[in-house]
């Protein structure tokens, strides 16, 4: 027999483009951006190539090359010239990711987002005050009411600075509404907040603490981070957060929890985030550099795969690469 459903009618080069169901645009995207307090020139991040610290007085030169791609929105991230216990650097006023953001608003008209956590600032690496023993016992880490009150010094110091949008990643329990709470109580209430509201311990993050320093001296991050087993959690974390007050919900890593993203898109009207993390940019690159993949093939559907999953918004490491082609 003849079949009579023939999809392939519809794949045709003049109608396929018309029937495309998900598009990629530069203004999906966002840059992450990595500024250095500790240095004077650009260093290169071995595990990430094309990407690099920058020091702080050429912050605002780094998102001009980002902007001339198309990508409209970058992440801040900050390496302070020095780390303690508290990691107090983080809400300094001439703290690294202060300084930066003043810099960038003042001479672009980017949209800036700035991450907010404590990981990259204590000595000890983990992101918040330690519960006492907690470098000895496996069974304690970090304290999180302790915690909140600085996430609310940071929150308020990044919005002084100038930032557009805060993004906490510390997956603190009700991290958001305290946040919320501070920036309202300091006039900031019409600044959004982007939760990292379903944040996996992965172990796709091993570059990004390379890139930013901001891996643990000791022990590891699950108490606090999502075990990557859990689905169900995920959706519980994120209502917490819609309800305390979160703008927009990020769900991180993208590419091994799509289909959280798509469970995110389906439940809720909130716009959703996916944050393509540096593992997944790395391994990518490591088999293009074995002539294995066409990297900018898969880059591209890569982020397509995030965007057809739900995402609204993709923090990526490719969004310069890839905006170049759109």
């Amino acid at each position: 027999m003849e079949p009579r459903d023939r999809p392939r009618r519809l794949r045709t080069d003049g109608v396929r483009p018309l029937l495309s169901e998900t598009t990629l645009s530069p203004t999906d995207l966002v840059t992450p951006i990595f500024v250095d307090a500790t240095t004077d020139e650009r260093v290169e991040i071995d595990s990430m190539p094309g990407h690099e610290r920058v020091p702080v007085d050429e912050s605002a030169d780094r998102v001009l090359e980002v902007m001339e791609t198309g990508v409209e929105a970058v992440m801040m991230f900050g390496i302070p010239e020095s780390k303690d216990e508290m990691g107090t650097r983080a809400w300094a006023e001439d703290g690294v990711v202060q300084r930066a953001v003043r810099e960038i608003s003042a001479e672009t008209d980017a949209y800036v987002i700035t991450d907010l956590c404590l990981c990259e600032y204590t000595d000890h690496g983990h992101c918040g005050v330690l519960e006492d023993g907690a470098e000895t016992d496996p069974n304690l880490t970090v304290d999180n009411d302790a915690t909140l009150e600085l996430l609310d010094r940071i929150a308020v110091s990044h919005a002084e600075a100038g930032a557009d949008m805060i993004a906490p990643s510390g997956m603190m329990d009700g991290m958001i509404g305290t946040i919320r709470a501070a920036l309202d109580r300091a006039g900031f209430e019409n600044l959004p907040i982007m939760s990292y509201a379903a944040k996996y311990e992965s172990a796709f993050y091993g570059p990004f603490r390379d890139a930013a320093d901001g891996a643990p001296a000791f022990g590891d991050r699950r108490h606090y981070q999502m075990d990557p087993a859990n689905a169900r959690e995920a959706r519980r974390e994120i209502a917490l957060d819609v309800e305390q007050g979160a703008d927009v919900l990020m769900v991180k890593p993208a590419l091994p929890y799509l289909d959280v993203v798509a469970d995110l898109r389906r439940e809720y009207d909130h716009p959703v985030a996916a944050y393509n993390v540096s593992g997944e940019y790395a391994m990518l690159h490591a088999a293009a550099d074995r002539g294995w993949l066409s990297l900018e093939e898969v880059a591209h559907e890569s982020l397509l795969s995030i965007k057809r999953a739900g995402a609204d918004l993709i923090i990526t490491y490719f969004a310069e690469d890839v905006a170049e082609v759109l």
